[in-house]
């Protein structure tokens, strides 16, 4: 199998930078995470281009950052939340491992405060993070090999629980 050893995917907020570096570091392999590729390679941040240019020129970014990580990384990917939003981004998951690390609404509040910063959840972030949910989580399913809950799970039970469902060694 081409491509990364594992894809991180799932709702902002719900711990794949810090998944992902922890798997990463336990695999013996590097971290890249595309929504940091778009940052170096905008100049600014993702708040910023959704603000300038709106989301779909956003998408546009994202689709081509995540395409040329997926060819080009072999360690540990994670996704921005809405990558999957993209058929060609889910047509290029296939065959993949891919994480779904998932979250309830509570939990979401708890880790992200669902603030502001956010450019999706500016106006009623409860509702708007509801909304997103319902449209996105069978596309996070769709492309998932495993589901990792991490409501109630320190970043290392999430990572062993992940590196477990995947049935990966530690290096």
């Amino acid at each position: 199998m081409s491509g990364p050893l594992v894809v991180l995917v799932g709702p902002m907020g719900v711990g794949k930078s810090t998944v992902g570096r922890l798997l990463a570091e336990r695999l013996g392999v590097s971290y890249r995470d595309t929504d940091d590729d778009i940052v170096a390679e905008q100049g600014r941040t993702i708040a910023e281009i959704f603000v300038d240019e709106g989301e779909a020129a956003f998408r546009a970014v994202e689709k081509a950052a995540v395409h040329r990580a997926l060819a080009e990384h072999d360690g540990v990917l994670a996704l921005g939340g809405g990558a999957i939003l993209d058929a060609g981004t889910r047509a290029r998951l296939a065959g993949q491992r891919v994480a779904y690390l998932s979250m309830d609404v509570e939990e979401a509040v708890k880790r992200t405060g669902l603030n502001a910063a956010r450019p999706l959840l500016a106006v009623n972030p409860r509702k708007q993070w509801r909304e997103l949910m319902e449209a996105r989580r069978h596309l996070y399913e769709e492309v998932a090999t495993v589901v990792v809950a991490t409501d109630g799970r320190t970043p290392e039970e999430v990572t062993q629980v992940a590196l477990d469902a995947l049935e990966l060694k530690e290096a």
